[in-house]
């Protein structure tokens, strides 16, 4: 897994560094992205394996990002892991054409399996 990058997407702050150190010390390279309306300008920078998008932030929503990502054809096919709390984050994120659900608060070895699971 050495040498992946993984672009890491939400509002928090607190998230971002949690789930940045995380996967860092799995070995990815990590990006974080506070704005959401910064992400395709860092998704066409560093062309990332994986992606974690937050359903709920304020600008562009989790749902409509994932949506810009899929009809853009350099970015359809890049794995899209949506993260939220929503009772309905996983039908939204699912509807949306994310690749795969963590719900908030995730479990620490969830998150780094779901990473792994998706860029084998």
């Amino acid at each position: 897994m050495k040498n992946k990058t993984i672009l890491i997407c939400d509002d928090d702050e607190g998230i971002l560094d949690l789930v940045s150190i995380i996967l860092e010390e799995s070995g990815f390279q990590t990006v974080c992205v506070q704005n959401s309306l910064e992400i395709f300008k860092r998704i066409s920078e560093k062309d990332p394996d994986l992606i974690f998008l937050d359903l709920w932030m304020p600008q562009l929503s989790g749902d409509q990002v994932l949506k810009a990502i899929r009809e853009d054809a350099s970015s359809s096919e890049i794995p899209v892991i949506v993260m939220s709390a929503s009772r309905d984050g996983a039908y939204i994120a699912q509807q949306a054409g994310a690749n795969d659900f963590l719900a908030k608060p995730f479990d620490i070895d969830e998150l780094v399996h779901k990473a792994i699971a998706l860029m084998r």
